[in-house]
């Protein structure tokens, strides 16, 4: 076959002559064979499967590969009930070309799931996003906030000297309405190459790509390591900080693209042609070490990694849905979009194909779903756009949306001079005790956003050097609308003597003062700070609500907070730095009017009484 090195007119000159030929011979079998590769060179695809077939009415044998080639032109083009018997035709050949008869294969399945597609299209309504992200420009790539509030993409603002210059747009929502976007500021964008944005859950992360090995040409100071690299930039205040480049650890001489953080902050997801992996390009993931380093990339896996091509990785924040492309699963036959969810193992599952007209016969890529899993974002060049790739929205149906999720979200400041913190947060699933997402405020307004996946119930810790450390929990498997955001104000108390501390994650079980097992995440938590903090001392209260005798309530709220003193002590703290005491229901916080106020009086606290 002719490449693309042919220009135009060396294309038409053997046009030109092969036609003579059959002219001249109708049944001379070999211009045939030529011009349809001349045809299929200038994707002139219906001109190319007309002279296959002409060659093949001749002699059906002349070339075994000849359906081979006509089949796999239908293909790109949506013709596959005749790809398929063509590829069927091909296959009964003996002998035949190890690779060709595994693509053909390969192929023929795509035309069955294709042709069962068809039949059976998805829901499918996309919306184009209008005229204020949209431009008669390419946009593509988005990124968007959890709380669906920030959307961030890529616009390439191509010159007549410069086809391919990059740059980030980006987009508030305000009462509902995406605002008209506005480019993201030098500090990001130059006059190179940016593209492929993934925005942390939170807002505060932005981790994208740069291009080529570069010097310090744009006044950038991004020197990479290979053909594409993954910088990130950190939000302080409204502005956004000098990008660095992730590293050797993670990028390589060869191609690193697209990357996706995970709403835990402990793990990037991204496409790379490295070695080691099973294709063309492969989905690999870097975990956050405890250090703050990043760990050896590690391959994704053959579940979902082929022989072809995989790119466009998503995570989504409920941290168990990803959203990938790939040529190399069954599908329509070029890349497809597919979902994959982790199951309960924490292992990934089969994917699925998102489906027809989701999917094509042409290349689909760059799927987005926001926090909320009803809406889902890509680009696109089709017909009532604004021109080139605009960006459009349409909803998921049930069957392909990722689990719910919900968030918290609020500032953080000093309680004394209500100057904002950049404090460090941990959400840990009580059940398990594990440490399910990591997070830190932002260190110029103290802004912060916690996801939390619903059906569980949590323990938040913030914590700040100089401070005492802030708890709070979220029990999501109660019922209360599990979708609806919370919103909260974190004043951190410095430390100075008689400030109090709830110990809002410390449990009991109802008129009893053995710890339940789910409060150890809590006590662990005063651990570590009075190990961080070896010369205070502080003493522990229990207190009840008024229901009942009183002298009971005295004993049990002294009995639960000698539970904790014994569990601190058994823990490493020093008993000399310890006391106890029990107010039983002498010092309500609220009136005990209600069930949930005699809820908010059941407490066990802790004072700083030395430093």
């Amino acid at each position: 076959m002719y490449s693309l090195q042919y220009f135009p007119v060396k294309l038409k000159c053997h046009r030109v002559n092969t036609k003579k030929a059959i002219e001249k011979d109708p049944t001379f079998i070999e211009p045939h064979y030529l011009l349809a590769q001349i045809y299929t060179e200038a994707n002139k695809f219906q001109d190319a499967i007309a002279e296959y077939t002409k060659a093949l009415q001749i002699s059906p044998t002349f070339d075994k590969k000849a359906y081979f080639l006509l089949a796999n032109i239908e293909v790109s083009i949506g013709k596959y009930v005749d790809a398929k018997l063509d590829y069927e035709t091909f296959l009964k050949n003996k002998n035949l070309n190890p690779d060709s008869r595994d693509l053909a294969e390969q192929q023929l399945s795509n035309c069955v799931f294709a042709i069962e597609a068809l039949k059976n299209p998805v829901p499918f309504a996309p919306k184009n996003m209008g005229e204020a992200l949209n431009s008669n420009l390419d946009e593509y790539f988005p990124a968007i906030t959890a709380d669906d509030l920030t959307f961030l993409y890529t616009r390439n603002n191509r010159t007549t000297t410069s086809p391919l210059q990059e740059d980030f747009l980006v987009s508030e929502k305000i009462n509902g309405v995406w605002a008209p976007a506005t480019f993201l500021g030098s500090g990001i964008n130059t006059p190179g190459n940016e593209g492929a944005p993934s925005i942390s859950a939170d807002g505060q992360i932005l981790f994208f790509i740069a291009c080529a090995e570069m010097d310090n040409s744009y006044g950038s100071n991004r020197k990479g390591y290979g053909s594409c690299d993954i910088f990130y930039s950190q939000k302080v205040g409204k502005n956004w900080a000098r990008p660095y480049n992730l590293g050797p650890v993670v990028n390589t001489k060869y191609w690193e693209t697209q990357p996706s953080f995970s709403a835990d902050g402990k793990t990037l997801y991204f496409v790379s042609s490295r070695p080691g992996g099973f294709g063309g390009s492969d989905i690999w993931y870097s975990t956050l070490k405890e250090d703050g380093s990043w760990g050896a990339p590690t391959n994704i896996g053959k579940k979902i990694n082929t022989a072809g091509k995989e790119e466009s990785v998503f995570i989504h924040p409920d941290g168990n849905t990803l959203y990938f492309s790939s040529n190399g699963h069954i599908g329509m036959g070029k890349l497809d979009i597919y979902v994959v969810r982790k199951n309960v193992t924490g292992e990934w599952g089969t994917p699925v194909n998102l489906g027809y007209p989701i999917n094509t016969f042409t290349d689909e890529n760059s799927l987005l779903v926001n926090g909320a899993g009803n809406l889902a974002y890509f680009a696109s060049s089709r017909e009532g756009g604004f021109g080139g790739l605009d960006l459009y929205q349409f909803e998921l149906y049930d069957a392909i949306r990722p689990e719910k999720i919900t968030y918290v979200k609020g500032k953080v400041f000093d309680a004394k001079t209500k100057q904002p913190l950049g404090a460090h947060f941990e959400l840990i699933d009580l059940a398990t005790a594990k440490q399910v997402i990591i997070s830190d405020a932002n260190s110029g307004n103290g802004e912060f956003l916690v996801t939390l996946p619903i059906d569980k119930n949590y323990a938040l810790n913030v914590s700040q050097s100089g401070y005492l450390f802030y708890s709070a929990n979220f029990s999501l498997k109660e019922s209360v609308d599990k979708t609806k955001p919370f919103t909260m104000d974190v004043p951190l108390e410095p430390i100075y003597n008689g400030n109090v501390v709830e110990l809002k994650n410390v449990f009991f079980e109802t008129a009893k003062f053995d710890l339940k097992p789910e409060s150890k995440v809590e006590l662990n938590k005063l651990v570590a700070f009075l190990t961080v903090n070896k010369t205070l001392r502080i003493q522990l209260s229990g207190h009840t609500d008024n229901v009942g005798d009183k002298k009971m309530n005295q004993l049990l709220s002294q009995n639960r907070a000698k539970s904790v003193y014994e569990y601190l002590i058994a823990n490493g703290i020093d008993l000399k730095r310890l006391t106890y005491v029990g107010y039983g229901d002498t010092k309500p916080k609220v009136k005990n009017d209600t069930d949930e106020n005699r809820a908010i009086n059941r407490r066990t606290e802790f004072k700083v009484i030395g430093k």
